[in-house]
Order: structure tokens, then C-alpha cells, then sequence
């Protein structure tokens, strides 16, 4: 963790970019009626989880980090749900890889936050 001199080197960060790129990935086939509905909005979820985690590296106090952590669980879970919606609206066949990227994920910001708190006791 203290190690790390960008974002980009924090596997929770990598981690993230991977489930966003994968989103992106399998948004480009839903029904062309919804780029303005529910693609615009899985997108927009599951790159603020990454973007929350490279604002809040910088962030100088353990708490300020730890707040920016805790913003990227709530937006992971915004994108958990959108990926239940797709597959039950259809749009995918089945996201078992996605849900389990979004586990992954959720570990690791969790431990990352923790560990952060932790570190300012």
C-alpha cells in the first residue's frame, strides 16, 4: 500500500479498470434504445469505482482515503445491481464472471480501506 507510487500499481485499482473495461465490453451489444438509459448507466457506475479509488490514492489523510474507498463500495454496488438488471432484462446470458470480478473487487477495497483506517491508529 505505502509502496505504491501511482494508482495505476494498486491491484484494487487494477482490478477495478479490468470490471470496467469488461462493462464496457459487453454494453456495446444491448438494444441501441438504451444508450441513454441503462448503458449509460452501468458505464458510468463501474468507471467511478475506479476513478473514486485513483482521487482518493492521492488524498493525504487516512480517513479522506478511507471516505474515497468507501464511495467506490457504494458505486460497486450500483454496478452489482445494474448486472443482475442486465441479466434479468435479458441483455446478457449470464455475468457469473462478472459477478465474481465484482466480489473480487469488493474484497479488495474493503482490506485496502481497513487496512488504511488501521494504519492511523
Amino acid at each position: 500500500m505505502g509502496k505504491s507510487k501511482t494508482f495505476t500499481e494498486l491491484i484494487v485499482w487494477q482490478k477495478a479498470h479490468a470490471l470496467t473495461l469488461d462493462v464496457y465490453r459487453i454494453t456495446q451489444n444491448f438494444p441501441k434504445k438504451e444508450v441513454y438509459g441503462i448503458t449509460s448507466q452501468i458505464r458510468r457506475a463501474s468507471v467511478s469505482v475506479a476513478a473514486n479509488i485513483a482521487e482518493g490514492f492521492k488524498r493525504r489523510s487516512p480517513n479522506d482515503k478511507a471516505r474515497f474507498f468507501n464511495i467506490s463500495e457504494g458505486t460497486l454496488d450500483e454496478t452489482k445491481y445494474f448486472l443482475i438488471l442486465v441479466k434479468d432484462l435479458n441483455f446478457i446470458k449470464a455475468n457469473d464472471s462478472l459477478m465474481e470480478q465484482v466480489d473480487e473487487v469488493s474484497k479488495l477495497l474493503y482490506s485496502y480501506k481497513k487496512a488504511i483506517l488501521n494504519s492511523n491508529s
